[in-house]
């Protein structure tokens, strides 16, 4: 899972305008046992109205996840764990109203400042050779992982940009065609006008 544009002031970048980040549950990484931690979280109405309306979404009517929070070496940490919800769209074939369940896994490493941009270069050297390449680094922020951004996150991520309802099909608009645009109907129409009347000339004079 790759974050989405977020910054260092805490704030989800939604189109041209920056809105502060609708769910925080930020986590001291100094309080972090050596066994890691286990943390579940779910968001209250309030929550849930501000991530449907920083996602550009009808509603929001759950969202839970539970986190797996280990340390590893060098002072960074694994965040492995799941967001689970129920969203309201729109269908943009019909304009109705619409919902998706959300299952979306989270595997992420967080570290250190200092240590991304000589982990963001070890990912760069991975995308060049065969391997399967890894997701570059979370920055940890003042001391703190924000779990509510991780899991606002991997739901915005999860989202089907474009829903629609079970069956629903785009059906083209197609118009009849003119008969007077065909390329033969000049040549038509100039058959079909009848002869002018004339003289005629006598024969032999």
């Amino acid at each position: 899972m790759s974050k989405i544009d977020t910054n260092k002031t805490g704030t989800i970048k939604a189109g041209a305008t920056e809105k502060p980040d609708p769910w925080r549950v930020p986590v001291a990484v100094a309080q972090i046992p050596e066994t890691g931690l286990r943390r579940d979280i779910e968001a209250d109405q309030a929550i849930r109205n501000a991530v449907a309306d920083v996602g550009g979404l009808r509603e929001v009517l759950s969202v839970q996840a539970s986190f797996d929070v280990t340390p590893t070496s060098g002072g960074r940490f694994h965040v492995a764990g799941r967001v689970r919800g129920r969203v309201g769209q729109t269908c943009v074939v019909t304009l109705e109203d619409i919902e998706a369940d959300i299952d979306e896994p989270i595997d992420l490493t967080f570290a250190p400042p200092e240590q991304i941009p000589q982990m963001a270069a070890l990912v760069d050297e991975a995308e060049s050779g065969d391997e399967e390449t890894p997701d570059p680094p979370e920055p940890i922020e003042n001391g703190l992982i924000d779990l509510g951004r991780v899991a606002t996150d991997a739901l915005y991520l999860a989202l089907d940009p474009y829903p629609r309802k079970p069956g629903a099909v785009f059906d083209p608009v197609v118009e009849a065609a003119d008969p007077e645009d065909h390329p033969f109907a000049a040549l038509k129409a100039l058959k079909a006008e009848p002869k002018k009347p004339g003289t005629r000339k006598p024969k032999g004079k």
